[in-house]
């Protein structure tokens, strides 16, 4: 016979375990969204600069 507070115990864990993932993969998500627009935004590459200018203007990002 199993033991019921293990499985609890066991339980607890995966929920603990299932919250730092989504939030590493939120802290994750802002950097690279930060990334995008704070430093391929400010690009001295024409085409990356210019990719990066529209998107902005398409989501209404204020950009000058």
């Amino acid at each position: 016979m199993r033991n019921p507070m293990q499985q609890t115990q066991t339980a607890q864990l995966t929920a603990v375990t299932t919250d730092v993932n989504v939030v590493v993969q939120a802290v994750l998500a802002m950097a690279l969204g930060l990334f995008v627009v704070g430093v391929v935004g400010f690009s001295h590459i024409s085409a990356v600069h210019n990719a990066a200018h529209d998107v902005r203007h398409a989501n209404a990002f204020p950009c000058h």
